[in-house]
């Protein structure tokens, strides 16, 4: 017993001794970090056990999954018709997502491969490999199915297939009067030029397409819609090219007949649902939905579907301020019903039984809690018996069998493991297939991290975030607080609040004296579409007003929190962001580390801008005489640039940016750099030659750059020399 007190007392000393240690030395070791880099994902994920890993589906009769155990991985089989669970003698499996040359899409029955040659689109027949050419007229910035959108290109083609393979719905993009973007090679002797279209905020011409369709069985018929160019827009991203180049927002009908597609604005305010007929290229139209910021038809998901068997359309609308679904008669145009309804929104249309006439569908914030929790549901299609097929606490994500008959529910928080159930469709419990293990984790120092809500900017609206303290925290310490931001507003910088071993490297930076937030801020998705559109037109918010209540009402709870001493950081939309953390609140923040930030939205790609701001527009000036002109200098973008801030630089500002990146270009940083040189301001540059938007094999220099700066400068303490992270 007393060896047992002794071992208790000396580990309650060197816990003491180290919070002590790292809040009154003046400088970190090696091992400091060594012992903080113990947080990071890639050290802490080997320690979770008992998670299903793999799941594939033997049409509706088996179930074939694997389980890491903490000795290695097991197989299992499960017998759908009697629910039998066995050991699998099977050491291989089949994989879900089968390597594939990317410059070429496959069709449907696995017979055709559809790939771009010299601007044109051609088929290769897999068997024979026989190739036949489509298109004949293609030429440069005037090509067939190019998958170009600037901050994003690939060579594969941009299409839908027909269910039947005999057709396929494409366009000609018209890239001609595009604007150019520009970058080179950083190298001994001549540098290489990259050069590649890429349209801006408020250029004269973007990306526009001409829809049309080639009907195989027709000797290659091309019917072109009879519509005018369509802008390169989507109701769910920047882009029309899903993964693997599947076109956006359009849908065959099962027989190829006809091709339904939404057409979307320059600015995003109205999506068209139209019909063509796949032998004319007659449209019809057959809905309009005009908003004041932006439609969208989902949370990335496309919940817009026609169901021509039975002459009718689902919808997505916000306009009752949440995302939901609504039943149309595709002959009248006119509502049926409302399909869902209430203060929670509809995230995406998983599937649609026409049969039983049933709707499987996931959402969030119906039931209480954390409304960023994914449930699934189904609802027939009157909006009547809604059920929850996933009640379990937690957020789920759901694999289904090939006709939904069966589906497995993976579902956790932040921090609960995961819990893999098999479910008949109705919900009912089959077998539970595994049940998360982190009795090793523990034993290895992870950290449970602590979720939150507070009250936003208005003092009404609850935000939600996660938390991360020193395994050490104590509340006679003082810790500086360190906050991690993305805006968007595409997406928050929590979003999912799923069970991780590490989520980036909070814990990490906790490790090393801090406190750490992370809050999901209004002009983020997943709730009302208020809630969303809360800085539309001024993307300079960032959701920063959000960041700095959250943190100043979490400091009220835990006493330890010094907000005397407050960091920031973010990577692209977040790079933007903690630059304009520093320059606008330049009172709270003191140390801001951005990396790649898109920091003047007319120096980034047209489509992002254009949605979340709005279109370029010169401002109004008044005039005495009472007329009214406009200023061309100055723009309705000004109120987001970060250059034009820079005279309210006090703090210390860590700027990055890499030198081949073709998401966000660099330009976007040097346009700072130049603000802060003219400023005469003091700040810190790094440069990471040839390297795209994540920095490759840079990234790791940069997170150990980013940890001593936050060391320096806000704990005032010498970090290691030259860390790596690199074995």
């Amino acid at each position: 017993m007393k060896n047992i007190l002794l071992n208790i007392s000396t580990i309650f000393f060197l816990l003491i001794f180290n919070s002590c240690n790292l809040n009154n030395q003046t400088s970190l070791d090696k091992s400091d970090y060594e012992n903080a880099a113990k947080q990071l994902s890639e050290n802490l994920r080997k320690h979770l056990s008992s998670i299903v890993t793999y799941q594939e589906w033997d049409n509706e009769d088996f179930l074939l999954y694997k389980v890491k155990e903490k000795k290695g991985t097991k197989t299992y089989k499960v017998n759908l018709l009697n629910s039998e669970i066995s050991l699998s003698e099977l050491e291989k499996t089949t994989n879900q997502y089968v390597s594939r040359n990317n410059s070429e899409f496959i069709s449907p029955n696995g017979n055709l491969a559809a790939y771009i040659n010299n601007y044109n689109l051609w088929i290769r027949n897999i068997k024979t490999n026989t190739k036949t050419q489509l298109t004949f007229d293609g030429q440069k910035d005037y090509g067939y199915a190019t998958n170009n959108a600037g901050w994003i290109k690939t060579d594969g083609p941009v299409l839908k297939w027909s269910p039947e393979s005999d057709k396929i719905a494409t366009f000609k993009q018209d890239a001609r009067g595009v604007g150019e973007m520009y970058l080179t090679t950083t190298n001994v002797g001549h540098p290489k030029l990259q050069a590649w279209k890429y349209a801006l905020p408020g250029d004269d011409k973007i990306f526009e397409i001409e829809r049309l369709i080639i009907d195989l069985k027709s000797n290659n018929k091309i019917i072109r819609l009879k519509m005018k160019n369509d802008f390169q827009r989507s109701t769910t991203t920047d882009h029309i090219a899903g993964r693997g180049g599947e076109l956006l927002d359009t849908q065959w009908s099962k027989d190829g007949s006809k091709l339904a597609f939404i057409s979307s604005s320059r600015d995003h305010k109205v999506a068209h649902l139209q019909i063509a007929d796949a032998k004319t290229g007659s449209i019809s139209s057959v809905h309009k939905e005009v908003v004041e910021t932006y439609y969208e038809s989902g949370l990335r998901s496309e919940n817009w579907k026609v169901l021509f068997d039975s002459n009718e359309f689902i919808w997505y609308s916000e306009k009752d301020n949440w995302g939901h679904l609504y039943l149309y008669d595709l002959k009248t145009k006119k509502l049926k019903n409302k399909i869902t309804k209430g203060d929670w929104l509809v995230r995406s249309l998983r599937h649609i039984d026409n049969d039983t006439r049933e709707l499987f569908f996931t959402a969030g914030g119906k039931e209480e809690g954390n409304p960023y929790h994914v449930h699934l549901y189904k609802v027939n299609f009157d909006g009547s018996n809604l059920t929850s097929l996933t009640p379990e606490f937690g957020t789920h994500t759901i694999n289904p069998s090939p006709d939904w008959n069966y589906f497995v529910t993976t579902y956790s928080t932040t921090i609960n493991p995961p819990v893999s159930i098999l479910k008949s469709r109705n919900g009912d419990k089959i077998a539970e297939l595994s049940s998360g293990d982190i009795s090793d984790l523990i034993k290895n120092g992870w950290q449970k991290p602590i979720e939150f809500s507070v009250k936003a900017r208005d003092e009404k609206t609850d935000l939600f975030g996660i938390m991360y303290v020193p395994s050490y925290y104590n509340e006679g310490d003082k810790y500086p607080v360190l906050n991690y931001i993305y805006p968007g507003p595409q997406s928050g910088s929590v979003g999912n609040y799923s069970f991780n071993v590490a989520k980036r490297d909070y814990q990490a930076l906790a490790e090393l004296g801090f406190v750490v937030v992370s809050v999901d801020a209004m002009g983020t998705p997943g709730r009302s579409k208020s809630f969303h559109d809360a800085y539309y037109g001024n993307m300079g918010d960032n959701g920063l007003p959000d960041n700095i209540t959250a943190i100043k009402q979490l400091s009220k709870e835990y006493k330890a929190m010094d907000i005397s001493r407050v960091g920031i950081w973010g990577h692209s939309g977040g790079g933007f962001a903690s630059t304009a953390a520093l320059l606008r609140y330049p009172d709270f923040y003191d140390v801001a580390v951005s990396s790649s930030g898109n920091h003047d939205q007319r120096n980034y790609e047209a489509d992002w801008g254009e949605k979340w701001h709005g279109l370029l527009t010169p401002l109004e000036l008044e005039v005495k005489d009472g007329k009214t002109e406009y200023d061309l200098s100055k723009s309705n973008y000004d109120i987001q640039a970060n250059q034009l801030l820079v005279e309210n630089l006090k703090g210390k500002l860590l700027i990055a940016h890499g030198m081949l990146d073709d998401n966000v270009p660099p330009s976007n940083t040097m346009i700072v750099v130049d603000a802060l040189i003219k400023a005469n301001k003091d700040f810190d540059l790094l440069l990471f030659p040839n390297k795209r938007h994540g920095y490759g094999d840079m990234a790791n220099y940069m997170k150990r750059r980013k940890w001593d700066y936050f060391v320096k400068h806000l704990k005032g303490l010498e970090p290691p020399k030259n860390f790596t992270f690199d074995k």
